[in-house]
């Protein structure tokens, strides 16, 4: 499906997998491409878009990037940038219609970019920028996100935009080329993210982390091979067996370990927060200079390593230094000097080898201070569980004491104690879920119970209650049990309104008959007579809503205005 990038992978670079980070979602991912860094996930409380810290990045390392794409993604890195030096160029926010075409955003940013290079015919000014060294160009491609998340992928129209991907950087590729002409451009190709079978990302399954990087151009390495029916290194998993490559060497990554490659392609300074580490297998270098480069890598996170403690250590009484940098010839300064050592030597192997140790020590280090006060703030969260607990304790008892000197009798102590415990073990259940869902299924069929809390004699005056209590929560535990991973069924949508339908109808129906006499007013239970028959006229609405705009968006013509007027004004008329 992408001829293009495959020849790359073949004929002209190195690739391999790089390897993201939960939350696998587009602010994060591309904040570790070209930043080097892995942001804090608060960053979720502003949707992924604002900054809540403005930090370095590639971009602004570089003399000059240009880029082009989406308003969600390009102001992240212009923002804080050197004044002037991180060029945008964006298409309008309603552009991202999930309803439409998707391959137009990726078309539009391909257009932009070969109208750059046709304006520097005629513009002198903009030919000389173009022909400064240290520029980026930077193609956000967002149609695949948007195609994969509407279609899914496998989907018809998810490997048609993949086409038009491959055939637009072949285009541009050779625009460059054609530009320039002097092999100096290199090219780096990849994926903030990946996304699942039925069309979404979010969390760490390997469809979400694993991504494509594909680097060829100028200071790149050719891509090494081995005789047919061997396995070339780097092809751990079996996951890549599928892609008929074999037999060229993978060199798989971390998501930050992109941008130091990008900065090194470039000629420029590796990010200031950057924890990446150089991908020497991507580069077409001499030992000595590969050895030289790592190096320093190691030194700029070294130095961010450094910045913190000195924090920590203005901070914290009787600071406890990292103890991987602790004991004899283990020091900072020692473990350079050794590096230094073997360069000097010329043994470039051994220089690289304890230089990656350097690195993996040093991150450990900014770990070991960035949870330094781990016992403290496990402590202040614990003191917090505790004080909500005991409130909820003396609040259950207050209610229960009756006048102001009358002791709790034995039942209601033992239901305080019951219903504590119970609400402590159901928020122990709701974080244990996140990562087995099979706990809802024992959650619904511990509720059946629920009605011998009500005493014997509720029980034996209800059965029917007890028997519909005990049949609904047998059937909702089955759901737990299934597969999340569901497709677009209008009708099971349908089958499943018109039965809530049925059954607020019913109720409408039989009211009277199935409550006791109320103790409200004749006004009130007219009143809510009619709201909930609103209610059950709104799931109504809601089927038609749905089935309209699933048969306009299956035929591609959008939606129509007038189905989105009204489904807006069901949902709000929904939360009155």
């Amino acid at each position: 499906m992408a001829p293009f990038l495959r020849s790359r992978v073949l004929h002209h670079g190195t690739f391999g997998v790089s390897h993201t980070r939960v939350p696998t979602e587009s602010r994060p991912g591309h904040v570790a491409l070209i930043a080097g860094l892995y942001e804090d996930v608060g960053a979720v409380t502003t949707g992924w878009k604002l900054n809540h810290v403005n930090f370095d990045s590639v971009f602004n390392r570089s003399r000059h990037t240009w880029c082009w794409g989406s308003p969600d993604i390009l102001p992240m890195f212009s923002t804080g940038a050197v004044q002037g030096r991180v060029e945008t160029h964006m298409y309008a926010p309603e552009f991202e219609d999930y309803s439409k075409d998707a391959t137009e955003l990726d078309r539009w940013v391909f257009d932009h970019v070969k109208q750059l290079f046709k304006d520097a015919e005629t513009d002198q000014a903009l030919n000389e920028r173009l022909w400064q060294n240290r520029i980026v160009f930077f193609l956000h491609l967002l149609g695949l996100d948007t195609t994969g998340h509407f279609y899914r992928p496998y989907s018809q129209e998810y490997l048609r935009n993949i086409q038009v991907v491959d055939k637009g950087v072949q285009e541009i590729t050779q625009i460059i080329e054609d530009f320039y002409g002097d092999g100096k451009t290199a090219f780096v190709f990849t994926a903030d993210h990946g996304m699942s079978d039925w069309g979404s990302h979010g969390d760490g399954h390997p469809d979400n982390t694993r991504t494509p990087l594909i680097a060829w151009g100028s200071g790149v390495a050719k891509p090494k091979t081995v005789r047919t029916g061997e396995t070339a290194s780097g092809h751990g998993g079996g996951f890549s067996k599928d892609w008929q490559l074999d037999h060229v060497n993978r060199h798989d990554v971390s998501q930050a370990d992109i941008a130091p490659l990008m900065a090194y392609l470039a000629g420029i300074e590796f990010p200031t927060n950057s924890v990446g580490e150089l991908p020497l297998p991507f580069l077409d270098a001499t030992d000595e200079h590969k050895a030289k480069a790592l190096l320093v890598n190691a030194k700029q996170i070294l130095e961010m390593y450094h910045v913190k403690e000195h924090e920590k250590r203005a901070q914290v009484m009787r600071y406890k230094p990292y103890p991987g940098f602790t004991g004899t010839g283990s020091s900072v300064d020692a473990r350079l000097a050794s590096v230094d050592k073997f360069i000097r030597e010329e043994d470039y192997e051994s220089a690289i080898r304890q230089t990656y140790e350097l690195i993996e020590v040093t991150l450990q280090g900014l770990r070991y201070l960035q949870t330094y006060a781990w016992l403290f703030l496990r402590t202040l969260v614990t003191m917090g569980y505790l004080v909500l607990f005991w409130e909820e304790v003396f609040a259950r008892s207050a209610a229960l004491i009756e006048g102001k000197t009358k002791l709790f009798s034995e039942t209601n102590t033992t239901r305080v104690i019951l219903s504590i415990a119970a609400s402590l073990a159901f928020l122990e259940a709701m974080v244990q879920s996140y990562y087995h869902r099979q706990i809802y299924t024992i959650v619904y069929l511990i509720a059946t119970a629920w009605p011998l809390f009500y005493g014997a004699t509720f029980v034996k005056s209800n059965l029917g209650l007890r028997t519909t209590w005990i049949f609904s929560c047998s059937a909702m535990s089955v759901f737990t049990l299934l597969l999340a991973k569901k497709i677009e069924d209008l009708t099971l949508i349908l089958i499943g309104g018109s039965s809530i339908l049925l059954l607020g109808l019913l109720y409408i129906v039989f009211e009277k008959k199935l409550l006791e006499p109320s103790a409200f007013s004749k006004e009130r239970d007219t009143l809510s007579t009619v709201i909930l028959g609103l209610q059950v006229a709104l799931v109504g609405l809601a089927m038609l809503v749905t089935k309209s705009s699933v048969t306009s968006l299956q035929a591609k013509r959008g939606l129509p205005k007038p189905t989105q007027i009204l489904g807006w004004a069901t949902l709000s008329k929904s939360h009155f």
